[in-house]
């Protein structure tokens, strides 16, 4: 029933030919109707062009040759009812929807349609689409700093390793603004600088020919290929077109750190390939001979910030050293408790961190856990959403202890936690040497936190995990 609500009422004008007195012809071709005046009260650059005196003043058509007509159904939506209804906005028409939001100056659609996908990603961490989101809007908007929808993108996708990336799904200039926003700043990144110069050349590659990119495909190893034949061999096959290529690959090549990469590496596979400058190779050489002890990571950015979340910490527990130490101080404690971190772990990402055992403590344990009817009051493996690796030795979860894992630790010890999201499985490494993957964790959650279980007099640090001690 009309007359209850101002809302519902102007929905109805939506689109609607009967209501309206102008014709809106998109960059598709296809036909939109409105009513200028309630689109000029609305944006002043709907009133600028309506209402000012030129031909589209008296005019019934208007034209916008670079706005597409699923983006202005949003702008409509939102231009009549002040509102947008979650299920407007996809994956298919975000991008038309911010641009159309940014021509039109329409800050509080644009402010929705940032929440929007900023939410999506937080309940839909397996499910990330911005590589495709940033291929579309590169090809549509200028890629500037200042492109609050651009930086949360970029942020979006430099947490996901570019090995996992199917090649498609990035365009070469979506990843040249990704590179560009994390060349020498101190932003979180997941992938090694070699995976960089790899992806980089081998969707180079895929510019030129199905030729070119196939044997690149043969020629770059990933690093867990080259870990596994070590020492590293190339075949030294040769390009095709490989002169294009390297055109194709030079405004990358600048923002490609290859100081980070192993000199082993460039030597045997980097530089026979012939599609990067001389001078990059013979500059990082240079950097090699003079310097004695590089304190450059194989990683560009900085790690994920791995400190404990008092939020999410055993009553009796104390964080301190800013969130890098948690301790049970307490000699009349004689209960397990836990405490996780404050990072989520997810996107099908590859994660790695450090736990040093300053002070022991019986059952020690360290691992991750899921947050869903997590109990920070007791030990992480006896509950069903606790994964963790005692000190005696045994892997646990729900209180299934799976012995002669690795053998039992004490003070001193460091246990490396590798967390594989893309496999969901998880691995450790316990002073210096690697154990295999738990088999029997091998569909973990799709989001989880670095946790450890300790009482009293233990104290446990977290760390980034360095890989050179």
């Amino acid at each position: 029933m009309r007359g209850n609500s101002l809302e519902k009422d102007l929905s109805l004008l939506i689109n609607n030919q009967e209501y309206s007195d102008i014709e809106i012809l998109c960059e598709d071709e296809k036909k939109l109707y409105g009513c200028r005046a309630i689109l000029a009260a609305r944006s002043e650059v709907f009133d600028r062009l309506l209402y000012n005196g030129m031909k589209e003043s008296y005019e019934t058509k208007i034209s916008f040759p670079k706005i597409n007509s699923a983006g202005m159904k949003i702008v409509l939506e939102y231009t009549y009812t002040g509102s947008i209804k979650i299920e407007s906005l996809t994956k298919d028409n975000i991008i038309e929807a911010f641009y159309a939001a940014d021509y039109f100056q329409l800050p509080g659609l644009q402010d929705f349609i940032m929440n929007t996908f900023k939410n999506t990603l937080e309940k839909n961490c397996d499910e990330n689409y911005s590589p495709e989101l940033l291929t579309k809007l590169a090809g549509k908007m200028p890629l500037t700093e200042d492109n609050i929808l651009l930086n949360l993108l970029v942020e979006a996708i430099a947490v996901i390793p570019l090995n996992t990336i199917e090649f498609g799904r990035l365009s070469i200039t979506g990843l040249r603004y990704l590179l560009s926003c994390t060349h020498e700043k101190e932003k979180s990144f997941a992938t090694p600088e070699y995976e960089v110069f790899r992806y980089g050349a081998i969707l180079a590659a895929k510019q030129v020919s199905n030729e070119a990119y196939n044997t690149l495909m043969e020629q770059l190893p990933t690093l867990e290929q080259i870990r596994q034949e070590n020492p590293v061999q190339t075949k030294n096959k040769i390009i095709a077109d490989h002169q294009k290529v390297a055109k194709e690959l030079e405004h990358l090549v600048k923002l490609i750190d290859f100081r980070r990469i192993k000199g082993q590496i460039l030597v045997n596979i980097i530089e026979p390939l012939g599609i990067t400058p001389i001078e990059i190779i013979l500059n990082v050489y240079r950097y090699n001979t003079l310097s004695f002890n590089s304190d450059l990571n194989d990683t560009r950015g900085m790690p994920f910030n791995y400190v404990y979340d008092e939020s999410a910490c055993g009553s009796k527990l104390i964080i301190e050293d800013n969130g890098k130490v948690v301790c049970a101080p307490n000699n009349n404690f004689t209960d397990w408790q836990s405490v996780s971190i404050k990072v989520t772990l997810g996107n099908k990402n590859f994660f790695e961190w450090d736990v040093i055992i300053e002070k022991f403590c019986e059952s020690a344990a360290v691992g991750v856990c899921a947050l869903e009817n997590f109990n920070y009051e007791t030990w992480a493996g006896y509950q069903t959403t606790g994964w963790v690796l005692s000190s005696q030795g045994s892997s646990v979860n729900s209180n299934n202890w799976l012995g002669n894992y690795c053998p039992s630790f004490g003070d001193g010890t460091k246990v490396t936690v590798h967390l594989d999201m893309n496999k969901r499985t998880c691995a450790f490494t316990v002073n210096g040497t690697k154990y295999p993957e738990v088999s029997a964790w091998n569909n973990l959650p799709s989001k989880l936190y670095p946790v450890v279980s300790l009482k009293y007099p233990g104290r446990f640090r977290i760390q980034p995990h360095k890989k050179n001690n």
